[in-house]
């Protein structure tokens, strides 16, 4: 059994922790070039290291193992149940250079057509109760001349005589195991198995032509901004008859004066004058439901929530809906004339509250500054 590596595996690699697998398979490839024997002329201290950063890739390269790595680092790995230190380690080196032993999956047959992106603009009101929309795009589709065979009329692919038909190429390459048998989709036919003697005019044999289309979508109620829809089979048609795509449909919701979404919750602010937020008050508040009626309890200040329950975002996993948050703001008045300025300080007097002296105007200073 090979023991654990005392060293930080990312570092030993030259990435961070948070390095994704395309990541942390290209570090090893650039690393593993450096460090082949093949490449250092059997110098004893890069083969070494060529085996370190090889253990190293067989442990990060694995969900499961670089889970445990993350966990319990390296002093420790040998002793968790279902360590990553068992087998050959051989794993890693041929899926980080030949994407497997046997090349991948045979790729025989026409293929799939790629997928496409659209994005659809909401509003906030629409995101919440959900929408139907029409999605335009243009994309390949099946040439109707041909019928997506890409061969002209009368005529037929036939097999093709570089891969016999099988979509493959077999390549023998060295590694440091000696030869190894690696398989490619072919190039003259593309994977296909199949080449056309005779083109189609109209798609010159790609049996697909470029067009819009326009599809019919249904937005669920409850998505939010960022959501991802999947069409399936709406996006490209596959070359010479291959079956097309998906269609990705982004959802982008705009934003709403009124309203701010937090998770499945709406908040708002009703604004209230200092009266009515001293002596109470109810009032009709506006909600993406309709309008409701709200109390203003007497005393209420500044950042009052009041909790409208069900009045928010419905729950995409579950039924019921969020809430409506309304914070209250209170409005100091402005703009007073002298009675009510009068009316004020009365108040104030009797509450026993220091207010600021009456304005007196610019005659009436000057007069008291020069007596």
């Amino acid at each position: 059994m090979v023991r654990p590596l005392a060293v930080d595996y990312y570092a030993l690699l030259g990435v961070v922790p948070s390095a994704s697998d395309d990541e942390i398979k290209r570090a090893y490839r650039r690393m593993a070039r450096e460090l082949h024997p093949d490449s250092t002329g059997g110098d004893s201290a890069a083969e070494s290291r060529f085996k370190e950063v090889s253990q190293v890739y067989e442990v990060l390269r694995d969900p499961e193992r670089r889970a445990r790595y993350d966990r319990y680092g390296p002093d420790q790995m040998d002793s968790v149940p279902g360590g990553p230190f068992f087998g050959s380690g051989l794993g890693g080196l041929f899926d980080a250079f030949f994407g497997g032993m046997n090349g991948g999956a045979r790729r025989s047959g026409p293929m799939r057509g790629a997928d496409a992106e659209v994005v659809v603009d909401l509003t906030l009101t629409e995101a919440v109760f959900g929408t139907r929309r029409e999605v335009a795009v243009e994309v390949p589709v099946a040439c109707e001349t041909c019928g997506g065979s890409g061969a002209r009329q009368g005529t037929t692919a036939i097999r093709c005589p570089d891969c016999d038909g099988t979509g493959e190429e077999r390549r023998v390459r060295q590694s440091i195991l000696g030869q190894v048998m690696t398989t490619a989709p072919c190039r003259r036919c593309q994977g296909t198995g199949e080449v056309i003697p005779s083109p189609c005019p109209d798609c010159r044999g790609e049996g697909r032509r470029v067009e819009g289309r326009t599809y019919p979508l249904s937005v669920p109620a409850g998505v939010d901004h960022g959501s991802t829809m999947r069409m399936s089979g709406m996006g490209a048609a596959g070359p010479r008859g291959g079956p097309a795509g998906d269609l990705y449909v982004h959802l982008s919701v705009k934003e709403d004066e009124r309203f701010v979404r937090t998770a499945d919750d709406l908040h708002a602010q009703l604004h209230v004058s200092m009266i009515q937020a001293a002596l109470g008050t109810t009032m009709a508040f506006s909600t993406l439901d309709g309008d409701e009626t709200v109390s203003i309890p007497a005393g209420t200040n500044t950042g009052h929530v009041i909790r409208l329950r069900g009045r928010g975002v419905p729950h995409m996993r579950g039924r019921g809906r969020g809430d409506l948050l309304v914070e209250v703001v209170v409005d100091t008045p402005t703009g007073l004339t002298k009675a009510q300025q009068e009316m004020l300080r009365r108040i104030a007097a009797e509450r026993g509250e220091q207010v600021a002296p009456p304005d007196e105007g610019l005659m009436t200073r000057l007069r008291s500054a020069l007596g």
